[in-house]
């Protein structure tokens, strides 16, 4: 890991957008935000692609922002009755996405060293998952990381739960310029907004975001563009009627 990445110590690293299909983020992108994201490539363990861009800002000084889409020309290579990262095999949220268009889905915490970051969640009774090495080849050359995932696929705390990476020697950011999009507030809201502060807090990001206590779960991320100021949010789960 280089020494900048180590410095900066455990931060939001990037949000995660869920599109039916890439060419749909895109220009979902291009309408929300106002700016057009290239870079970007394959993630073949998990059969998805994405594409990225910088949203980099004085509070949140190295993050990025993912639109991501499951790969329908690719395989994944995962063992099999294993699912996708970040819910993507759900086939509720599959259905929101494709009806309601790309969605704010959950974000990721950078951390110095996952392995004890990982502890620290499972000392609160909180299981993240497997720490898994996932890498994707870009012009820059391979990207290398460390993230935590579950076999079930699932993102926990309906989102608001970060999943973990460790980057290797190189982050996104490294390499992407600014995009004229910043990210100004990550909040969280969640009945359970008690045990998800304590998990922000054992690994060192509760400072970092915003979390408040609410009937339903629901990410928010406020941005400013070229298009002024927008706020992303997650679906809020419709109750079942009585």
């Amino acid at each position: 890991m280089n020494e900048t990445t180590t410095a900066q110590g455990p931060c939001v690293d990037h949000l995660v957008v869920f599109a039916a299909d890439l060419a749909g983020g895109v220009d979902w992108c291009q309408r929300t935000l106002g700016i057009t994201p290239t870079a970007g490539g394959e993630h073949p363990l998990m059969g998805t692609h994405n594409r990225i861009f910088n949203i980099s800002s004085p509070g949140h000084p190295r993050a990025y922002l993912e639109i991501i889409a499951i790969n329908s020309v690719a395989s994944s290579a995962l063992p099999a009755g294993a699912r996708r990262w970040f819910d993507m095999d759900d086939a509720t949220l599959q259905q929101q996405v494709a009806q309601h268009g790309p969605q704010l889905i959950h974000w990721v915490a950078c951390v110095p060293e996952v392995a004890a970051s990982h502890a620290a969640l499972t000392a609160l009774s909180i299981e993240r998952g497997a720490i898994i090495t996932a890498s994707r080849p870009t012009p820059n050359g391979l990207l290398q990381w460390q993230i935590t995932v579950r076999e079930d696929g699932l993102r926990l705390m309906d989102g608001c739960l970060p999943t973990l990476i460790q980057w290797g020697a190189t982050h996104p950011c490294d390499n992407l310029p600014a995009s004229g999009v910043q990210l100004q507030q990550l909040r969280l809201q969640h009945p359970q907004a008690a045990t998800l502060r304590a998990a922000c807090e054992a690994i060192g990001v509760a400072h970092h975001i915003a979390v408040t206590a609410g009937d339903v779960p629901q990410l928010s991320a406020q941005l400013t563009t070229p298009q002024g100021p927008v706020t992303l949010s997650s679906f809020i789960p419709q109750k079942a009627a009585a």
